[in-house]
């Protein structure tokens, strides 16, 4: 038994627990363990720098950046609610369009966190005006982050795509988005019909003649995201880059307050992400993830290494972040699982990897869910019964999510979109 490669993976799952438990910030616990550990293994500390992925941390602070600049000036606060005010008094389309508006506005760059801010408070003011229950709501928008955040141009996406590549695994952005885009949509669509959506009589809450035009800075803030996803998307420009030209440009109009666009970028996502990257890189160093492969492959074969990863991911992101803990966690295992089992497909792994922990962003211990019940707690100034009950009903959600997408990976459908793409 290789000792090293043992005790990399006791440092990384207690900085992922004391994280947890201790409330803090997994990537500083992740920095602190990296050094204590490079000391016990004799690693050198310019070889545990280097695990520092400069890339991927470019990338993020550039579209993390821009849209901090687009939530700051209230473009896309405005543009959730005029898109709302269209519907008039068809109410049973406001889960419909809370959920195509929160997959667009993820896909188009922001990404699942600052989309799940927007759509938990949108979701659960809508929810107090109309008399009802956030949880018949709330799942729509945070449903709807996850079904964009894995967008090529969406920082999750980016992440997922980035370890998938250094793995050696390429063709990931297409299957992986298109993967997790019908898992969140069947999902939604169960629960529209689950919570009697379609036989609702509620008029819309959002009056278009209450709300202003768009002014000269979110107009042009505007132009400029739709111009990043075409430097992107169409001329193949690096994301965090072009993102970085376009908030430059706006700080240059003046569109947005620089300095408060600057304290809007969730710094401590990207403390959690570089961290654990840089403790990732060491524990692969020193044989952990070889190791975790292995015990991972030993409970697989063809048929259940789909539901088996999809479950773990799910599991994982109960407690912890997606794109700071589960994917860095995970997605270096699967080269390792592939070779040990007979017929996998790695980009249906990290497919499955990424579905199963975005279904489980619903809960309240993971970030969507926990921004819920905050303003819930905030805008109905909820009693500690009603928390508590709003609390268990999406938890109870999120299990059924990870369920549902888990017996969906069974089926065999995210190991058939990567032979159509």
């Amino acid at each position: 038994m290789n000792i090293m490669a043992v005790l990399s993976l006791i440092f990384l799952f207690a900085a992922i627990a004391l994280g947890f438990f201790r409330k803090i910030n997994i990537g500083i616990v992740a920095i602190g363990f990296s050094l204590i550990l490079g000391r016990i293994s004799g690693v050198s500390d310019s070889k545990i720098i280097s695990g520092f992925g400069y890339s991927l941390f470019v990338m993020l602070l550039g579209v993390m950046y821009l849209f901090s600049i687009a939530q700051i000036n209230g473009t896309l606060e405005l543009l959730a609610k005029k898109v709302l005010a269209v519907l008039g008094k068809k109410s049973f389309m406001i889960p419909i369009v809370i959920y195509l508006l929160a997959v667009i506005l993820s896909a188009i760059g922001p990404g699942t966190i600052p989309v799940f801010a927007l759509m938990a408070a949108l979701t659960v003011a809508l929810s107090i005006q109309m008399d009802i229950n956030p949880v018949k709501l709330a799942p729509f928008g945070l449903l709807g982050s996850c079904a964009g955040g894995f967008s090529p141009i969406a920082p999750t996406g980016i992440i997922a795509i980035s370890k998938a590549a250094e793995g050696g695994i390429s063709g990931v952005d297409m299957p992986l988005f298109a993967g997790v885009v019908i898992g969140m949509t069947l999902y939604a669509i169960i629960l529209f019909f689950v919570f009697k959506w379609p036989s609702m009589k509620i008029a819309s809450p959002v009056n278009a003649k209450d709300l202003p035009a768009f002014n000269r800075q979110q107009l042009i803030t505007l132009i400029g995201i739709i111009i990043m996803a075409l430097l992107t998307l169409v001329f193949k420009v690096n994301v965090g880059l072009s993102s970085f030209v376009i908030a430059m440009i706006l700080s240059i109009l003046r569109v947005s307050d620089e300095g408060k666009a600057i304290a809007g970028v969730p710094w401590g996502t990207l403390i959690m992400i570089s961290g654990m990257g840089i403790l990732m890189n060491l524990v692969i160093l020193l044989g952990g993830i070889d190791m975790l492969s292995a015990a991972l492959a030993s409970l697989m074969n063809k048929t259940t290494a789909a539901p088996i990863m999809t479950a773990t991911g799910g599991i994982l992101s109960w407690f912890s972040s997606t794109s700071g803990v589960v994917l860095p966690t995970l997605i270096p295992t699967i080269p390792g699982i592939v070779e040990q089992v007979p017929g996998a497909n790695a980009v249906e792994l990290i497919t499955c990897i990424s579905a199963g922990a975005h279904g489980a962003a619903l809960s309240p211990l993971s970030t969507g869910g926990a921004l819920v019940l905050a303003s819930f707690s905030g805008l109905a100034k909820a009693s500690p019964d009603e928390r508590n009950t709003l609390f268990a009903r999406m938890f109870i959600i999120s299990i059924l999510a990870v369920v549902f997408v888990s017996a969906l990976s069974f089926t065999g459908l995210f190991r058939l979109l990567t032979t159509i793409f």
